[in-house]
């Protein structure tokens, strides 16, 4: 069987079984039908021509036949995020070690930072090693496509997006169904993760003059201290006095009297708390950890 005909075949199964609507893409993973468009246009598919990318997605078996007839170097087939019925939204998590890169890793951090249960869900296992996580949404909310935003390796796919579904071919290889074969069942998104998909790029996702938690109470006076130095710094030097602070964070876990991790989760959710980007925050964090523990990280 041809690259073609294989996802000609998953993107009408697809569709047929889940109702999802799909798109023919390219080794590239690219949408594979060329616009009929010069660059820059605002046409949707109102003129009734293919070639608007996720605009043309359909769960209609003899449109999915068209389109792929029309795109004979298609080699897989993506599929539309935030559509109803299923309203689907996607986390790419990469895995580059050559960047130092774990989106798996990150997600665990993060959940585990916000107190999210996770649940079981589909799960696409990417060319790469990465994964890819699809979640229903809401039908009322709109999640918008970002990357890196949540974490360093996991991008959002969310309305206006779409995900390479199992079976298509890239240029590195197959992605393929992770998750149970038997259990094909894509579940609800937890509240509180799809609330840091939709929170504002940049705004702080808690109130800045919150009160020290018991996450840092548990590190006892010291680490109390020091997240309190970063719930109250002013404007402009947030990221000195979070650098500041988690240098002597780690001070007092070389010298056995603070658990590194512990402190740094503390202060990574310090940060967000004054507003901090996760990016940045995270960036800081690292870089005061190795300058203090350097190898003994």
């Amino acid at each position: 069987m041809t690259d073609w005909q294989n996802a000609l075949d998953n993107a009408l199964q697809a569709a047929a079984r889940h109702e999802f609507s799909v798109i023919p893409l390219s080794l590239t993973k690219l949408p594979a039908l060329k616009s009929p468009h010069d660059k820059g246009h605002g046409c949707k598919g109102e003129c009734g021509q293919l070639g608007h990318g996720i605009h043309d997605a359909s769960s209609d078996p003899d449109r999915i036949r068209g389109m792929f007839e029309a795109a004979r170097h298609a080699t897989g087939y993506g599929i539309a995020c935030g559509r109803p019925p299923h309203f689907l939204i996607g986390l790419d998590l990469d895995r580059d070690q050559g960047k130092d890169v774990d989106g798996v890793w990150e997600l665990r951090r993060l959940c585990a930072r916000e107190g999210i249960a996770v649940p079981r869900t589909v799960i696409i296992r990417t060319p790469r090693g990465g994964y890819h996580a699809w979640w229903t949404g809401p039908a009322d909310v709109k999640v918008p496509n970002r990357a890196g935003q949540l974490a360093p390796g996991i991008d959002v796919r969310g309305a206006g997006g779409y995900l390479v579904g199992p079976g298509s071919r890239g240029v590195r290889g197959l992605y393929a169904l992770a998750s149970d074969p038997d259990d094909v069942t894509v579940r609800p998104i937890p509240e509180q993760l799809l609330q840091l998909m939709t929170a504002d790029k940049g705004s702080p996702r808690r109130s800045a003059s919150a009160p020290v938690r018991t996450w840092a109470m548990s590190g006892g006076r010291s680490l109390v201290g020091l997240v309190r130095c970063v719930l109250e710094a002013p404007q402009g030097q947030r990221n000195n006095r979070l650098f500041w602070a988690a240098c002597k964070a780690f001070e007092h876990a070389a010298a056995g009297r603070l658990d590194a991790d512990q402190a740094e989760d503390a202060l990574m959710q310090a940060a967000a708390e004054v507003g901090l980007p996760d990016k940045e925050a995270e960036a800081t964090l690292k870089s005061a950890r190795g300058d203090v523990l350097g190898a003994a990280r």
